[in-house]
């Protein structure tokens, strides 16, 4: 059969001479790099066109969610991770596999097999990988990874000043500049902190600590104005909720 074309992206070195040492086994794997890092991981699927990649799911600065989310063609993914909280998620979108760490070469084998299966099948429709990548989030969201034309940025959560409705993408607004992520606004509502960042309209969620005033415009029209100028709408149960949160 023809090689299969495999990346391994995982921060811990131990852990990826693991799945080199297994990999070994399989005469038809073409091992074609590996990467400690989401970015280097990125670059790397982006530049070798991998079939499969082992993908550690917690890594810092970049997780292999974050990481999915921001390529444009995804290769077949064998998730790896020590924490199984993940692993519904994962099967859910019918991933190809979910390796447990520590998981033994038996277990290997057995994802290696599911993936000669979906080659041989000509099952190429990541899809429903590339949807959990964009909506998975566990827990309060503490940073948000956009994709500019040169660079991937992380932004700080603190940093972000509001959250603009674009359609079926958001506009969000920072101090490192403005960037449209392919996310909704309620996705943003249900994962921010609701202390820090209100829903004061359908088209806005504002950070309370970029507001400078609140100003009627018209007989039951108000607007936020932030600390940099940007004028904001306020509905009326906007209105009720940054009265009970800021207690004015």
């Amino acid at each position: 059969m023809e090689k299969i074309r495999t990346l391994i992206i995982e921060d811990e070195k131990p852990a990826r001479d693991l799945v080199k040492n297994y990999l070994q086994n399989f005469d038809f794997i073409e091992l074609v790099g590996e990467f400690a890092d989401g970015f280097s991981g990125i670059k790397g699927i982006n530049e070798l066109k991998p079939d499969l990649v082992f993908l550690d799911v917690q890594m810092p600065k970049l997780n292999g969610f974050e990481m999915l989310e921001l390529l444009d063609e995804l290769p077949f993914i064998v998730f790896t991770t020590a924490f199984d909280q993940y692993a519904i998620k994962a099967f859910e979108v019918n991933a190809i596999d979910y390796l447990l760490k520590p998981f033994s070469k038996d277990r290997m084998a057995e994802a290696i097999e599911k993936v000669k299966e979906k080659l041989a099948g000509k099952q190429t429709d990541t899809s429903k990988i590339k949807k959990m990548a964009e909506d998975f989030h566990e827990g309060e969201l503490e940073r948000i990874v956009v994709k500019t034309r040169n660079k991937i940025l992380v932004v700080p959560i603190e940093n972000i000043k509001y959250f603009e409705s674009q359609d079926d993408y958001v506009m969000i607004y920072a101090e490192e500049g403005k960037f449209l992520k392919q996310k909704t606004m309620k996705f943003f509502e249900n994962n921010l902190n609701p202390n820090k960042f209100i829903r004061i309209h359908r088209s806005y969620i504002a950070n309370v600590d970029y507001i400078d005033q609140l100003e009627r415009y018209e007989k039951d029209s108000y607007l936020i104005i932030l600390k940099d100028g940007s004028k904001l709408k306020v509905s009326k149960s906007g209105l009720q909720t940054l009265k009970s949160k800021l207690e004015f």
